[in-house]
């Protein structure tokens, strides 16, 4: 196993974060990528030092530190430039990743799919590029571990022209998924079904919850991006209200940008959603600040303004009450739920049904007996009262905004006949 010195750096910068928390998620993230950590070294400055980050005599610290504890890898927790990683490099006798590297790993050790390892690879190669000027065969690190993963291991000795082709030829293969996934939902429009995103920190238990929901069979790890692929299923709330529901990557702070434009097209689930269910897991002490890591990811993709309801899950453990208090008061469209227990998920589904509300709307029609959209209404809306007339069915109902478009024009035609 690898072993890995974690090297965080406290500025004068204003952050909702503080350092021990944001190294103790980087050891998280070691951890899952498959390391051990050997040693943490914190260095308070008040802005990162342009040539080696922590400063040259620092970064000389380190790797004293790294002999010391036979640690192979330096990780930091900030993306370092290439400039700085070439010049920590020569002072550190091991591999210095950054903190973007090290999620990228575990990126390309989670993706299954091959749209996921697409975008994986993406995001690598767009990371790769600016660093290959000055550092020529020391890309040749094909040892194996951290950071060589997913594409490295073919790559290394490419040069930039190389990449560049193969990042133009990744881009036209998922703007084609890209594609695809438009016509997918716009099927599922036209199933006229809302479709609500789960959003979430990675680990909250956004699949958990789906499995609960809808007897969906997504992978639960307690890991750190356990999925990456959206696994979309429906659900029927209490009220017949009908929907899709759609789980998707999990976010966290700094996450790379490489990788928010690399899964442009599986985000783009979350951009289209007509409701966000956000998924917090409340038993965690820094809960409100990966509220803000979430909302941060949800305005760089575009999607901040959709309608939002909080599940606060893992509501059954002691240490979630004091801060379920404070969620429910940040955010008052939010309900404590336990997936282990099934607390709180009758109350869920009636906000959810709420929020939905205005996504439907009451009709009033007489309705030609035998028009398809009869079956339609009764399937996906609520009947107020049925009436079985000459002319046809005068049906009251509330449903969705499209089924009221096909009862409106099916009344339309039924008058003309």
């Amino acid at each position: 196993m690898e072993r890995a010195v974690l090297v965080g750096l406290e500025t004068a910068a204003p952050s909702v974060w503080n350092i021990d928390d944001s190294v103790g998620e980087l050891a998280h993230l070691t951890e899952t990528a498959g390391a051990a950590v050997a040693a943490t070294v914190v260095q308070k400055k008040g802005k990162p030092d342009p040539a080696y980050y922590v400063g040259e005599g620092k970064a000389r610290e380190i790797e004293m530190v790294r002999s010391a504890t036979g640690a192979n890898l330096v990780i930091f927790d900030d993306e370092l430039s290439p400039a700085q990683q070439r010049n920590l490099e020569e002072i550190i006798d091991g591999r210095v990743i950054d903190r973007t590297e090290l999620i990228l790993d575990i990126f390309a050790q989670r993706a299954a799919t091959s749209e996921g390892k697409l975008q994986v690879e993406l995001a690598q190669l767009n990371y790769m590029l600016p660093r290959l000027t000055g550092r020529g065969t020391e890309l040749s690190r094909l040892g194996g571990g951290i950071g060589t993963r997913g594409p490295g291991e073919t790559k290394l000795e490419a040069d930039r022209r190389t990449i560049r082709n193969r990042i133009s030829s990744i881009t036209k293969e998922l703007e084609g998924v890209r594609q695809r996934r438009t016509v997918q939902r716009q099927k599922r429009r036209d199933a006229h079904l809302p479709l609500v995103a789960l959003v979430g920190y990675t680990n909250a238990g956004k699949s958990s919850l789906l499995n609960t929901l809808t007897g969906a069979e997504a992978l639960v790890e307690d890991k750190l991006f356990a999925t990456l692929d959206p696994t979309t299923r429906r659900y029927t709330l209490p009220d017949g209200q009908a929907l899709l529901l759609t789980d998707t990557v999990g976010f966290i702070q700094k996450l790379p940008h490489h990788l928010i434009m690399a899964f442009r097209a599986t985000l783009e689930e979350v951009v289209d959603a007509d409701m966000l269910l956000h998924v917090v897991d409340a038993s965690h002490p820094r809960a409100m600040e990966h509220c803000e890591a979430v909302f941060d990811v949800l305005r760089e993709i575009d999607a901040v303004d959709h309608p939002v309801v909080t599940a606060l899950n893992k509501s059954d453990l002691p240490e979630s009450g004091p801060m379920i208090e404070r969620l429910r008061h940040a955010y008052p469209k939010s309900v404590g739920v336990s997936t282990v227990t099934g607390e709180g998920l009758d109350d869920l589904a009636k906000m959810i049904s709420d929020e939905l509300s205005s996504w439907r709307v009451r009709v009033e029609e007489v309705i030609p007996y035998g028009d398809p959209v009869l079956g339609l209404i009764r399937a996906r809306g609520t009947i107020i009262s049925e009436e079985y007339r000459e002319d046809g069915v005068a049906i009251v109902a509330d449903v969705d905004r499209i089924v009221a478009g096909q009862a409106r024009k099916a009344r339309s035609n039924g008058s003309k006949r």
